[in-house]
C-alpha cells in the first residue's frame, strides 16, 4: 500500500465483505488493494463515458416517444 494512503471507514454488506476477504486471501493481495483497483476501474469507466458524451454532443437527439414511433413504423413493435 502506498505510504500516502488515507485510512477510511467503509460500511460493506456482510456478504460482500466475506467475498472480498476470500478473494484477497486467494489472490494473495490486501483487501485495500482490491478495493482501490475497483475504485480506479469505476472512475476510468466514468471518464470514458464522459468522453463519449462529448464526442456525441452534436448528434441530434431523439425522444423516447419518437423512437417508439420509429420502431412501430418499421415493424419492430
Amino acid at each position: 500500500m502506498a505510504s500516502e494512503a488515507i485510512r477510511a471507514t467503509l460500511y460493506i454488506e456482510p456478504g460482500l465483505h466475506q467475498a472480498l476477504r476470500l478473494k484477497a486471501a486467494s489472490a494473495h493481495r490486501t483487501m485495500s488493494d482490491i478495493v482501490n483497483d475497483a475504485i480506479r476501474a469505476a472512475l476510468r469507466e466514468d471518464e470514458e463515458d464522459l468522453a463519449a458524451f462529448v464526442l456525441r454532443a452534436e448528434e441530434p437527439s431523439l425522444s423516447y416517444e419518437a423512437f417508439l414511433g420509429k420502431l412501430k413504423a418499421d415493424g419492430t413493435l
